[in-house]
This record gives C-alpha cells, structure tokens and sequence, in this order.
C-alpha cells in the first residue's frame, strides 16, 4: 500500500461525503417544498440518519488513514521509501523536513504561470485534524438526533410573539439542521486537506457561510438574527487583514502552495534544505532581505489577523457569547472542532511564515485573550456563555504557546481542548434540554436527577482546569497540554528578562486559576446544593441515551487523549512531533528586536522547568477550585456580598468589559449617524432637486407637446391629410358613371399619348 497515493483518495471521499449527504437532503427536501407540501416524519428522520451515516464513515475513513499513517511512519526508514515524500528522520530531528504528501485533485484554470486548482497537503497535522473533526462531529451528529426532535413537528417557540399575543408556530427544520451540519463539516475538513492558501481562504469563508446559517437557525427570534449578523461581520473585518497578509505573502513568493507539487512550495521557499532550514529572507524573489523580511511580518500579522476573527481573540471576541444563539449541539461543533479551531490550526499550518515579531504579535493577543475572557467568564450566569468565554480563553492560551515557540504545545492543546470543550457543551445542552432555561441561577441539584450528565461534565470541568498529579506525572487530558503552554511560558519568560515578557509567564498562571473558579462555580450552581426552581428541579430527567452515550464517549476521549502509551511512540505529541515544520524548533531571536528570543520547544521540558512550572499551575488550579468550592458548596463567603464589595469590578466583569457598548459608540452609532445624514442628504437635498427637474422636464413636455407636437406636427400632417382628402374628393368627381362620357375620355387619352409619342420620335431622329 502506497500512502502517497492511499491517503489522498481515502480523505478526499472522507471530505465529500458530508457533501454528498447535504446534496441529497437539499435536493430531496427543496423541491417538494418548490411545490407546495411538507416533509413527512419519517422523510425528516431519515434526513437526520442519512447524514449521521456519511459523517460516521467520513470518521471511519479518516482513522483508517490514521492507522496507515502511523504504520508508515512508524516503520525503520519507511519514509524514504515512497516516491514524492519529504523525508524526515525517525527521530523527528529538528533539522529535517517533515513527511508530507501534496499534489493536486483538479485544476480549474490556468493563466499562463497562475494556476488555480483543488490541491491537497497531507501531513501529521492534516491526519490529527481529520480524526478530530470527524470524530467530533460524528457525535455531535448523533447527539442531535436526541437534543433536535422537537424540530421533527410542528414548532412552537415559545420566544417569539405574533402580533396577536401568541406564540410563534412554524414547520419542523430538522433536515434543514442536518442539511447545515454537513456543509459545516465539509467546510472544516476542506480547510484541513486545501493544499494552499487560496483553497484555505474559500474554505475559510464557507465555514463562515454555515456559521451564520447554524447560529442564526432560529432567525424568527430576533437575538438569533442578530448574533448571526455579527458573527458574519465580525469576521469579514478579520478577514480583510488576512487578504493583505495573502497578498504579500503572493508579491514576495509567487505562490500561495504548501507542498512542492508542480512548483517549489512556500515551506521549500522559506525554509530550504540548502539554507538547513532557517528562514532566509535574502533567498525570497527580487526584493532586498529587509522588505522580503517586512512583506513576511506583514504576511503573519495579516493571516493573523483573520485568525483573531475566526478564533475570537480580542479585540474581535465580541461575537462568540452571541454565538450561543444557535442550537447547543452546533455551539459544541463550532467551539471545538471547526469554526474556532480553523484559526488556531492556521497559525499552526502556516508557522514557518512567521517571523519572530509576528508571533511576539500572535503570544501577546492570546496571552490579552486568555485573561480577558475568563474574567467575563466569572460573572456571567448563562450557562452556554460561561463556556464561550472559557474556550475564548483557552484559545488566547493556544495562541500564547503558538506565539512563544509552543507549536506542538499549542495544537496539543486544540486537540484536548475539543474533546472536553464539546464534552461541556453537550452536557449543557444535556441540561437545557431537561430544564428548559440556560440560566444557572434557576438550578441547582440537578446530580441528583442527572447522574450521568453531572458526572460527565465534572470529568470535562477537571480536564480544562488540567487536573493530575504532578508528582506521579499523571493526570486528565487537559494537565498534560496546559503544562506543555505554562512550561513554554516559563522557558520564554527565562531567556527574556524585559519585564514585559515577564508577563506572558504570569497570565496563563493567573487563567489557570480563574479557569478552575469558574468551571466549577458553574457545576457547583448547576449539580449541587438545594434546587432554586423547584418547578423545573420536578420536571428535570436524564436525557436520551443517544444523548447521554455521546457524552460518556466523549468524556472517556478528555481523560485519555493526552496520554502517551508507555513504551510506544503512541501519542498525541508524538504524533504532531511529525509534523513539525523543518527549521521552527531550534531557538531564534527577532531581527528587528535583537533581544527577543523564542527559546526551543523541547528545553520547556527540562525538568528545571517543568517541576516549578507544573506546581505553580497545579496550586493555581486547586486555589481556584477551592475557592469557588468555598462560595458556592460551603458558603463561608456569599457570592452577593463580594459582588457589592468588588462592585466596581463586577460590573467592568458582568458587562464584559463594556466591549460592546465600545463598539457600538466607536462604530455602530457612528455608521448609523453617517447613515441617517445621507439619507437626510438623499431626501431635503437630493430628492428636491431631482423632484424639481422632474416638473421642469414635465413642464416643458407639456409645452412641447402643446407648442411643436400638437401645433407644428399634428396640424401639419393633419392638414396634409386633408389637402389629400379634399383632393381625393375632387377626382371623385370624374366618377359620373356615363359611358359615352368615359369613351371619350379615353379617345382623347389614345390622341394626347400618340402625339406625345410623335414629338418624341421627331426629336429623336432630329438628334
């Protein structure tokens, strides 16, 4: 079996088979629709399990490729075996190119040495993100089956009015809801497999497309309709710097390919072998180093910059809590394995562009993110938007690691953060469906009635705080690739002594502690104590077993997802270790800021570091998690009297640090002033004048049509007509019907005509 030619048909079938499950539910369910009737419920529900189906065997594919994946790789020496691999040591030394495999599926057009095509870039990273997603997905899939049948009747949602005082009723959309999470899907794993950048970018804003279609599903309800719009907005701001930083990236290389396919690739024109892999801006087209080097940084902080908005880093963070809109089940997909993740994952493909200073930008973002969101984080009530700034958070904490030379530790923590992040969702989907309120506030005790959804999500709550034992080496998913970011934290803050940088060893210590508050304020609230709504308490169950299988599945993969198999090179960080790009591993230092260094990845792991690094972050998750286990379980402190001591703070907290308001002063309000002064403009200036040439054009038709049309034209074809008339008439006149009178006529005629002929020939012979 050849993987060079294995895996690009194996994910490619894998990729168009959430495509295919989307054509043929829009196709099966529009046009009955077109011709007036309605989807039956067994029509609907095999919708919902035609889609399960493809996305099941998308996963199976794509940990099939996996499989082969690591059996190629793992075997002495195979890599250099297959035709068109780039080869790599087997001990994924720093100074050799990754394995990976690029070629092309389709080309759609070429002009002259510009080719836009479908193309392919397979590596370790590729293979990771496919499992993820698929997985991810997979389950989210069959989750809705249970979370979404009340969309397989009619609806009535009881949160949208009718003009009449009564609830809002419309037909179920439950295809239409598997119709969308296919080409959500196959948006994500099309931005996984692209093989450039451009294919990269189209996918990119078809992941936005779906976004808005999920998150505004319930667009009758007016926050729906406005949350997708901002979603949308957003984002387009982001992506407008991601289409400079394509642009330089396209006037400095001349090409926007990964992978050498027909051409020599971006990665092979960065970081050659010849060059032993370090970024040389002298080799890069014709311009001088100085501004290849500045059209790079421009590059990274472009891409960057469409990454703050797909990932919500700040400032573009605004739109994610609004996000919650949509169904819990699209909330989970969006804030683990697709919409959100496309940013980091970005970053990660695209590191070798990054020059040091780009990624000072790219750590100092995250590390602003991390902090900021999980304060917001600590005050808000509503159960989805706890867990929207929280992955706000955790992905400030992957792009700090990104930015500070963490690359295996940053997409280590995007791999365990889906897991428990989708794990959390759907166990608040889990209880939003049995309570009916998202409000953490009208519950409480709810483990009592919701065992398996309590329990599930207590395992999710001590993965993202990275609870273990730091002495036994051992822990859940989320304390082996926390610590990673923290350790590489710790080695930066090491060989750079400025006191800013001193910083980014802090923040994440300090989210670390936060993480833990708020995570388990949110359990606490939920699962324990007395209920604070007895009403919903008695109408509270467990959920479905579609529902509550799902998250056992799931809860099993944030435990043990970041462990490594003793005695096998079977891991996670084994596996992105792989992929590594050639030349970002070994310790660099910034051409415009000499004093900044990035230090090597694998010296975070010296035990001079990482002991310190991983108590400090363990003492600060337990200081969070007892001291939320001191307000909320034993109450020796009361949640309303810190909130009026710390008012001030609580209500910078509690109104997200007044974000929104910012923008609406600084950009909305004034986009609707401009708005309402042209369309003053447009109606006392402009429709006057043109309302007035209007008459003045009216006034003088009419006086054309009276003075020239009527006057000059009509009466001088009218009088013609009646000189013709008048004429007719006259001829008329010799129509007497007298016989005798009529031979003579034409005798006469025979004459004149015979001596008109006479004259004729006379003169004739005469010339």
């Amino acid at each position: 079996m050849n993987p060079a030619t294995t895996l690009p048909t194996l994910l490619a079938i894998a990729w168009l088979l959430p495509l295919a499950a989307f054509a043929v539910v829009w196709i099966g369910y529009s046009l009955p629709q077109m011709a007036g009737s309605r989807a039956s419920y067994g029509a609907q529900r095999f919708a919902g399990w035609l889609a399960t189906l493809a996305m099941g065997t998308s996963c199976l594919l794509a940990f099939v490729a996996l499989i082969i994946w690591l059996s190629h790789t793992s075997a002495p020496d195979a890599a250099h075996e297959v035709a068109g691999a780039h080869h790599t040591a087997s001990d994924h030394h720093h100074s050799a190119a990754p394995t990976s495999y690029s070629g092309v599926y389709y080309t759609l057009a070429k002009f002259g040495e510009l080719r836009l095509s479908i193309g392919y870039y397979i590596d370790a990273l590729t293979i990771s993100m496919f499992a993820l997603v698929t997985l991810i997905s997979t389950c989210v899939h069959v989750y809705s089956m249970g979370y979404m049948h009340e969309e397989l009747d009619d609806m009535v949602d009881r949160e949208v009015a009718t003009p009449d005082g009564n609830y809002y009723h419309r037909p179920g959309r439950y295809h239409r809801f598997y119709q969308y999470l296919s080409l959500f899907s196959f948006s994500m794993l099309g931005l996984v497999l692209a093989g450039n950048l451009a294919m990269v970018f189209m996918f990119w804003e078809l992941v936005g497309i779906c976004s808005y279609f999920l998150i505004g599903f319930y667009f009758e309800r007016p926050s729906a309709s406005y949350a997708a719009n901002k979603a949308f907005i957003v984002n387009r701001v982001g992506d407008f710097g991601m289409l400079i930083g394509l642009m330089a990236l396209w006037s400095c290389l001349g090409t926007l390919d990964f992978g050498d396919s027909e051409t020599p690739g971006m990665f092979s024109q960065l970081r050659s072998a010849e060059h032993h892999y370090h970024l040389d801006a002298e080799a890069m087209g014709s311009e001088s180093a100085d501004t290849n080097y500045l059209l790079l940084f421009v590059a990274g902080v472009g891409l960057f910059c469409g990454c703050v908005g797909k990932s919500a880093q700040f400032p573009l963070h605004t739109w994610l809590p609004d996000a919650m809109e949509g169904p819990t089940p699209v909330s989970a997909l969006v804030h683990s394995a697709t919409m959100v993740a496309a940013g980091v994952y970005l970053v990660g493909r695209c590191y070798p562009v990054f020059v040091p200073e780009a990624l000072l930008v790219v750590a100092v973002i995250g590390a602003i993110t991390l902090a900021l969101a999980a304060t917001i984080a600590l005050t808000a009530y509503d159960m989805k938007r706890v867990l929207a700034y929280s992955t706000i958070s955790q992905l400030g904490y992957m792009m700090l690691s990104l930015g500070l030379g963490g690359w295996a530790a940053g997409l280590f923590h995007l791999i365990t953060h889906a897991f428990f992040k989708s794990l959390l969702f759907l166990c608040s989907g889990s209880v939003i469906h049995a309570v009916h309120t998202n409000d953490m506030r009208q519950m409480g005790g709810l483990r009592h009635k919701m065992p398996w959804t309590a329990y599930t999500m207590l395992i999710g709550c001590l993965a993202i705080i990275g609870a273990g034992l730091p002495a036994l080496g051992i822990g859940l998913s989320g304390y082996f690739s926390k610590d990673a970011i923290i350790e590489q934290a710790w080695s930066f803050a090491r060989v750079n002594e400025s006191p800013v940088y001193q910083l980014l060893m802090w923040l994440p210590l300090g989210g670390a502690f936060l993480t833990a508050c708020y995570m388990f304020r949110l359990w606490f609230m939920t699962f324990t104590g007395m209920p604070a709504n007895t009403e919903r308490y008695d109408h509270a169950h467990e959920s479905p077993r579609s529902m509550v299988g799902v998250l056992v599945l799931l809860s099993v993969f944030a435990v043990g997802v970041g462990w490594h198999v003793p005695g096998s090179e079977l891991s996670v960080t084994s596996l992105l270790e792989q992929a590594r790009p050639a030349g970002t591993l070994e310790t660099t230092t910034g051409t415009w800021l000499p004093e900044l260094t990035l230090p090597d990845e694998h010296l975070s792991h010296e035990p001079t570091i990482a002991m310190p690094a991983g108590w400090s972050a363990f003492a600060m998750a337990m200081g969070g998690l007892l001291l939320a286990a001191i307000i909320y379980v034993w109450r020796w402190l009361r949640a309303e009297e810190i909130q009026q001591s710390f008012s001030p703070i609580h209500r910078l907290f509690a109104n997200a640090w007044w974000f929104d308001q910012l923008y609406d002063w600084m950009w909305v309000r004034p986009a609707l002033w401009k708005s309402k002064f042209f369309a003053g403009i447009d109606r006392y200036v402009i429709d006057p004048i043109v309302n007035s040439l209007a008459r003045g054009v009216a006034f003088v038709a009419r006086a054309l049509d009276l003075v020239v049309d009527r006057k000059a034209v009509d009466g001088s074809i009218n009088g013609f007509a009646r000189w013709t008339w008048e004429f007719g008439n006259s001829l008329h006149r010799l129509q007497t019907g007298n016989l005798r009178q009529y031979v003579v006529f034409i005798v006469v005629g025979l004459l004149g005509l015979f001596a008109a002929a006479s004259l004729c020939w006379k003169y004739a012979l005469a010339g």
